[in-house]
Formats: structure tokens, C-alpha cells, sequence
């Protein structure tokens, strides 16, 4: 399959949304659709990137401004969500292709280090570390602990470590760890 990531533009914002609520289903989609709007309007977004195949957009990744509260200082971070690709191209490449784009502009932006809420399986064969035993502390206790995710950049020093701070659309929008009965379901 062809495609190519690049910045995503004000005229994406629907084939945004499309993708967004196609890749996470009906019952988390439309929530999901509106965390990415909210994360636009609040100012929080650092950075949006789509993947374009045949002219239409078939992903989609999205940086957020947040923080981890330090003991020296608080330190500006980013968190990758939601990362979307369509239905019917998945399996394809086009997630990875846009988690090395993110990180490729999360770098760019002088970023320490990105978080994300994902599975440790499809995350660490492509780079993540669980965030925990690298001296980060989750934002809520409803993200199980290989799920909190973490990949350090060039500008990371050791001192930044500390609780992870989400940014107010990610608690608004109820779009932190998980709730039960999946969560009791993994132990959580």
C-alpha cells in the first residue's frame, strides 16, 4: 500500500474525525472524535499528522502538550493519542508509519519524552518502554502498568522523572486508563 504522512491541515479535520471513530468503533469513537477536537480547541495540540493514500486520509496521530511533574521543575512533555488508521488499512504498515512520523516531530518540537496508554505488545516491538520502572508514575490508577508507556528523546535527563500530568481535555472527555469491568478483567 502506498501512503505518506504529513502535517494534517485544517481541511483534514472531517476525514480526521471519520478515521478517528471508524478505528476505535461505535461505542468509543464518537468520544474519541470529540477528545481529539477538544485537545485542538484548548490549545494542547503540539502537532497532528495523517497518513494520505489515493488522496484521502487513512490515519491519523495526534500530539498533546502535558507535563511530568519533576522534583527539580515541571517539564513539558507530549502524549501520543489518539493514534487511528481505518479499518480496512489496517495491518498495513500505516500505524507504525505515523508513530516514527510523531516521534520523528516530537523529537523536532525538543520534546523529552512522549506517553501513551496502549498495548505493550503492538507499542514495545516498536520502541516503547513501560513508563513505571523508568521512575514515571501514571496519571491514574485505572492504567494497568504495562499499558503506561513511554519513549525517552535526546533532550531527556535523568532528573525528569515524576507523576505524568494529563492536560484538563484528557479528564473532561473521560479519555484516561479504563474502566470497569475491563479493567477488573486485566487485574487492575
Amino acid at each position: 500500500m502506498n501512503f505518506k504522512s504529513r502535517a494534517a491541515t485544517a481541511e483534514d479535520s472531517a476525514e480526521v474525525l471519520r478515521v478517528v471513530e471508524a478505528a476505535f468503533g461505535p461505542e468509543e469513537g464518537p468520544t474519541v472524535a470529540r477528545l481529539v477536537t477538544a485537545l485542538d480547541d484548548a490549545g494542547s495540540t503540539r502537532a497532528s499528522i495523517v497518513a494520505e493514500s489515493g488522496g484521502r486520509v487513512v490515519g491519523h496521530v495526534q500530539l498533546s502538550r502535558c507535563w511530568v511533574d519533576a522534583r527539580q521543575a515541571l517539564v513539558d512533555v507530549l502524549v501520543l493519542s489518539p493514534l487511528s488508521v481505518d479499518p480496512a488499512h489496517q495491518g498495513r504498515g500505516v500505524g507504525t508509519a505515523l508513530l516514527e512520523a510523531a516521534l520523528a516531530e516530537a523529537e523536532r518540537l525538543g520534546a523529552p519524552a512522549v506517553f501513551l496508554e496502549g498495548s505493550p505488545d503492538f507499542y514495545g516491538s516498536r520502541g516503547w518502554s513501560a513508563a513505571g520502572p523508568l521512575g514515571f508514575t501514571a496519571p491514574s490508577a485505572r492504567i494497568p502498568g504495562p499499558a503506561f508507556q513511554v519513549v525517552l528523546l535526546p533532550s531527556y535527563e535523568p532528573w525528569m522523572t515524576g507523576a505524568l500530568v494529563y492536560c484538563e481535555p484528557f479528564w473532561s472527555h473521560d479519555c484516561v486508563g479504563l474502566r470497569d469491568p475491563l479493567l477488573a478483567e486485566l487485574g487492575g
